[in-house]
């Protein structure tokens, strides 16, 4: 079957946190015999900072950010047979799903594949009028990469006919442990884009206890934070492409995420950066949300703070060794449960029963 994917990038994660996601999921539908298109925008300099080329398991068509190549790159959709938009393309984001709808083919299937579940909802229940409201009726499936039961339920009542959360995971031949590398040095490092919804946490969970360990060094990647004031212990990096993650990842005592405000609120939504450290065999400290131990087990594979204040505390007393046996074990566990071949098996699982559905009902 042919896929029709519209998203942020494949080609950059350069503010696009979705990037993994995409390059672990496609990639192993492909290997389920998927021919795959991934359409994106020429937006926010990504191709600029691409960390890869179009690879062999997916074809990649990058056009303008204008009107009329947007409505170019949609008509491509009567070729296929799953024709599925995500969310926070970058671009005329409602016009880009208006298109596709109209383009798609009567027999194919359409899918809103939402990688932010917690923000898109809300903003369907701030604003009446959003015009997903009422695209939601004319959509088959809803796909996201998180949020559990409350994001299902919530989905629903809006109207989705169907709603399945396919969680991040892991794609081992991506991320996986290598030797440590001396720019990343240090105590805890932290690897995330400056954003509104995640930027108090960063002060509490990671900027609060840096000052109250001063004589531990802290290492900050991402974009966005060259006007933040820092504490004297704590370095700035910038953009981390992902061919350096597994090295940003194994090399310090620990590694902490983050999550987004509303990420964290909603739970059951574990960023692609947990899987990448665990992949890689690091340490990981995480703030506490709900649903963290259906991916990793607190305490043993994985460490919870609920602030700053545990993170300080968890510094204070990690050692080497514990932190490399939290490591190994994360490792084992992802490696077993959540890889991007598993995720990819319950989507193909998806796939498959809708057909078959609709030849049943074309059938009587």
């Amino acid at each position: 079957m042919k896929i029709a994917f519209y998203g942020s990038s494949l080609l950059s994660s350069y503010w696009n946190g979705a990037a993994t996601y995409y390059r672990g999921l496609l990639k192993a539908l492909s290997h389920r015999g998927y021919e795959i298109i991934f359409y994106e925008p020429d937006a926010f300099d990504r191709q600029k900072h691409k960390d890869i080329e179009a690879p062999d398991w997916c074809d990649v068509v990058v056009y303008e950010a204008t009107p009329d190549a947007l409505k170019q790159a949609a008509s491509c959709a009567a070729q296929a047979d799953i024709v599925v938009k995500a969310s926070g393309v970058g671009f005329e984001d409602e016009a880009l799903l208006r298109a596709l709808i109209h383009h798609a083919r009567s027999d194919a299937l359409t899918v809103f594949w939402d990688v932010d579940a917690p923000a898109t909802l809300a903003d369907l229940r701030n604003d009446p009028d959003h015009p997903l409201h009422e695209e939601l009726k004319k959509i088959r499936l809803v796909l996201t990469y998180g949020g559990g039961d409350p994001v299902i339920w919530e989905y629903r009542a809006f109207g989705a006919a169907e709603c399945i959360p396919i969680y991040n995971a892991l794609d081992p031949e991506t991320h996986h442990p290598v030797a440590e590398d001396s720019r990343f040095a240090c105590d805890l490092a932290f690897l995330g884009n400056r954003l509104p919804d995640r930027e108090a946490r960063v002060e509490s969970f990671f900027l609060e206890p840096a000052c109250a360990l001063a004589d531990q060094r802290f290492l900050l990647g991402g974009s966005g934070w060259g006007d933040k004031p820092l504490p004297a212990n704590v370095s700035w990096l910038g953009h981390v492409g992902t061919r350096d993650h597994n090295a940003f990842n194994v090399t310090p005592k620990a590694v902490l995420n983050i999550s987004r405000e509303s990420m964290a609120s909603n739970g059951f939504s574990p960023a692609t950066r947990v899987f990448e450290a665990a992949g890689a065999g690091a340490c990981l400290i995480t703030d506490a949300w709900e649903g963290i131990e259906l991916f990793l087990t607190p305490g043993e594979e994985i460490l919870v703070a609920r602030d700053g204040a545990d993170v300080a505390e968890i510094m204070r007393t990690l050692t080497p060794p514990r932190a490399k046996a939290i490591g190994a074990a994360a490792l084992r566990r992802v490696l077993a449960e959540h890889t991007y071949t598993m995720r990819a098996e319950l989507v193909d699982t998806i796939f498959k029963a809708h057909f078959e559905r609709r030849t049943v009902e074309a059938a009587e």
